[in-house]
């Protein structure tokens, strides 16, 4: 019974939501729509800030986001128009917008809305030298040979990407509360976090950030690859980010809908939750992330430079469903990756937890639900590095009972070289002791995404 007690704690402490009350408000119009205006509870959420010690985010003065905007910078917006409005009013500059600002996302919101409101294809953003017969028929490897694309079609190409970057990339500034309201959604668009801090998102669809022209790149592996530009969340060169209780997916374009060209998937997405470029102190918490390929990329290159110290990112209690790779795969930075639920297996899974180049995962009470086609020993892949910390794991495998696994050791046995078992460090930056893991699935799975917050 005791310990039944302590368990029922460690669950109910993880699960508290530290609110700052806000400043008194006059109630808002009723309006016919749920879920298209701010509730007394929504206020209260727009205006929370992370709670002490919860993970690399909160080190430090910690992170605010807009919890201190006055009234004049707090929107609720539902079209792209709006939302370039609420972050500053030119998307151009609006990374440079400090005001602290609460936006309040209600319904839909497509970054191929024009500034009218019409819908716009990929023909709308291509630049008039660009075609993709023409590309494909100038650039196929039995042609053009296994260089980099260059000459005119290359760089009507690059314009286009110009084009589509100032669409469907939304540039958000520092001091910044980004909140959904009932059954939000950004569709087809990037938040792009890039040189800001102190910036929250929750409880936000975000789907199909779709990139209308990939890049062939001929040496990436074996035979070439298609590569995406666009992420659905980017954080680069940036401190103290909060992302909470959001869902990722592909919405009705998945990639294996994709044609194949040269022989290689058409690859229109790239990951959910980027951080890079010297990016640091990032939470990621309660997400749910579902049937994505490419999803967390921390660290952008092998190049030992101004990355080393950075990057310090915390992965907990979110929901890897289904997704293939990177979740998340690490470059030099210390990453806290705890607490997570990760439903694995089927056609093109390829590895959850990727060691990269001076990487310093430490992975603790994680939960893998995994399908018969994936053992343990394939939950790991080695990308340049040395060590990783994991403790407390357990794997329930097809109809099997759930048990405890050492997944460092099974990864050893079947590759070489062995990945040693200390990173070099221990994490401190935890609100609640770790719930011991065969109760992660029950809260992950609870609680994880959006709609999940009591808005």
């Amino acid at each position: 019974m005791r310990r039944r007690t302590a368990a029922a704690a460690t669950l109910a402490a993880a699960l508290t939501l530290t609110i700052a009350a806000p400043a008194p408000a006059a109630p808002a119009a009723p309006r016919p729509s749920p879920g298209s205006e701010p509730t007394l509870a929504a206020k209260l959420i727009g205006r929370q800030a992370l709670a002490a010690n919860d993970g690399w985010a909160a080190e430090g003065a910690g992170i605010t986001g807009g919890a201190t905007a006055t009234a004049d910078r707090v929107r609720v917006v539902r079209t792209r128009a709006e939302l370039v409005a609420a972050l500053g009013g030119d998307n151009t500059t609006n990374a440079t917008d400090a005001t602290p600002k609460i936006v309040y996302v209600a319904g839909t919101i497509d970054g191929f809305e024009g500034p009218d409101g019409t819908p716009l294809g990929c023909a709308d953003l291509a630049d008039p030298e660009y075609s993709l017969p023409a590309y494909l028929a100038a650039y196929d490897p039995a042609v053009w040979g296994r260089v980099n694309p260059s000459g005119p079609l290359e760089a009507a190409r690059v314009r286009s990407v110009a084009t589509q970057t100032a669409q469907t990339q939304i540039n958000v500034g520092s001091n910044t509360t980004i909140v959904g309201l009932r059954g939000a959604k950004l569709t087809g668009l990037t938040l792009m976090i890039d040189r800001v801090a102190n910036v929250i998102v929750r409880n936000l669809e975000f789907s199909d950030a779709r990139d209308c022209f990939p890049a062939w790149s001929p040496t990436d592996g074996d035979t070439g690859n298609w590569n995406s530009q666009y992420d659905q969340i980017s954080v680069r060169r940036s401190e103290h980010v909060w992302v909470d209780h959001n869902t990722f997916t592909d919405g009705d374009n998945p990639d294996d809908a994709q044609p194949l060209y040269f022989g290689r998937p058409w690859q229109v997405h790239d990951g959910s939750l980027d951080v890079t470029h010297t990016a640091s102190l990032v939470t990621a918490s309660w997400n749910r992330f579902v049937g994505r390929d490419k999803l967390m990329l921390i660290g952008s290159s092998n190049t030992v430079g101004p990355d080393v110290g950075r990057l310090r990112v915390t992965v907990r209690h979110n929901l890897f469903d289904g997704d293939l790779q990177r979740l998340p795969r690490v470059r030099f930075g210390q990453v806290d990756v705890h607490e997570n639920h990760y439903r694995l297996g089927g056609a093109g899974f390829e590895y959850a937890l990727g060691v990269g180049v001076q990487s310093a995962i430490h992975a603790e009470n994680n939960f893998f639900t995994l399908a018969d086609d994936v053992d343990p020993a394939d939950l790991i892949h080695d990308w340049g590095g040395t060590a990783l910390t994991e403790r407390g794991s357990w794997v329930r495998r097809g109809d099997r009972l759930p048990r405890p696994v050492d997944l460092r050791a099974a990864y050893n046995a079947v590759h070489d070289p062995d990945l040693g078992g200390d990173a070099g460090w221990t994490p401190t930056l935890r609100a609640a002791p770790p719930l011991p893991t065969p109760l992660v699935p029950l809260a992950v799975d609870a609680w994880a995404g959006a709609g999940r917050l009591p808005l």
